[in-house]
């Protein structure tokens, strides 16, 4: 029997999961995948709010997808996980990890005793005293990931590791020939918004911006007296553009741009830090992946603040999908962090 792995991505209204088959192998494959939604006030940005009811909400998941394996990886990526440069002296990746917490106090927010720590690797150099380690500093919030294992365990799960959510879509987004060069991932989220710098296909640099699709929806909701639904519609609908808008709309189109160009203000901002931080490294390009991304328009309004072209992810790329989740009636097209989830597992 083929032995998978699911990677669980846990949004503020909806759970999403992938089985991956050779997650760690050079041939990896999706076996299934399947989504239910989240009660209300259940989780936000990510973090598990309500154990019990996540919990029941993950069986059902696991009924009705049909997955098979009981091993989870689970991601953060919120306001609650930092991710930074840090440069260290040489030596192997288990005496940094064990280091890590006589050095870091300064860059965390928390004390190190409620945070948990890791270390990503770039690149080797030389440093005045001798050889360095460059690489990024990862640190969570310990209550928020152990809300979140907690959910997974209550439900009759096996938690095998905690990753971070913008490793994980880069392991979707930029594989292969997509993977050249410097590229700037930017994900699109509904509460956060992800920016992940690569050089051929590894992370160079981290940003985790909290805000997302919403705070367009929230704003029309608030200047228009609508409701969510309507504030989506109404999103979704009119995008970014002034082309053909009718006077009616007026009102609708000021706050999209208003609410929108925050973002992009943000977005230019952290490019342009990365750019001049790293004066030797130059972005080649932009890569749009997730719902938010996909408001009309906003990737050429990105593109016009950047000066940067950009596209959007074609999605999962060289990932097979098998035939029997071919079938399956849920769009694949939400579920890149599950699926890059799962393919960081070593397991």
């Amino acid at each position: 029997m083929v032995q998978g792995i699911v990677g669980v991505d846990i949004g503020s209204n909806m759970l999403r999961a992938v089985e991956v088959t050779d997650a760690a192998g050079s041939k990896p494959s999706i076996l299934r995948y399947h989504e239910v939604p989240l009660p209300e006030g259940a989780a936000a940005s990510g973090e598990v709010l309500e154990l019990n009811t996540v919990a029941t909400a993950l069986r059902s998941l696991w009924t009705t997808g049909g997955f098979k394996s009981k091993d989870v990886v689970l991601g953060m990526g919120n306001q609650r996980v930092l991710a930074r440069d840090l440069t260290v002296p040489k030596m192997s990746l288990t005496q940094i990890r064990e280091a890590l917490p006589f050095q870091v106090q300064d860059l965390l927010l928390v004390p190190v005793a409620d945070a948990i720590l890791d270390f990503y690797p770039i690149s080797e150099g030389q440093g005045e005293n001798g050889p360095v380690v460059n690489g990024l500093l990862v640190a969570a919030v310990k209550q928020a990931v152990l809300a979140n294992v907690r959910a997974v365990e209550l439900a009759g799960l096996n938690p095998v590791g905690v990753d971070l959510i913008p490793f994980a879509l880069n392991r979707v987004h930029l594989r292969g020939p997509s993977a050249r060069g410097t590229v700037a991932l930017i994900d699109v989220g509904s509460t956060t918004t992800s920016v992940i710098i690569s050089t051929n296909g590894i992370p160079q640099f981290v940003r985790i911006i909290p805000a997302g699709g919403n705070e367009i929806s929230r704003a029309l909701a608030t200047r228009l007296e609508v409701n969510p639904v309507q504030a989506e519609q109404i999103k979704r609908g009119l995008g970014l553009s002034t082309v053909g808008v009718a006077a009616e709309h007026r009102v609708a189109v000021e706050t999209i741009f208003e609410s929108a160009n925050q973002l992009l203000t943000s977005l230019r901002n952290t490019l342009s830090y990365f750019v001049n931080a790293r004066q030797q490294e130059g972005i080649g390009r932009i890569l749009l992946s997730g719902g938010g991304s996909r408001l009309r328009g906003f990737d050429s309004a990105l593109s016009e603040v950047t000066k940067l072209p950009v596209s959007l992810s074609a999605g999962f790329g060289e990932v097979p999908v098998s035939k029997a989740a071919a079938k399956t009636e849920v769009s694949i097209d939400s579920m890149s962090v599950a699926l890059g989830l799962a393919l960081g597992s070593k397991a």
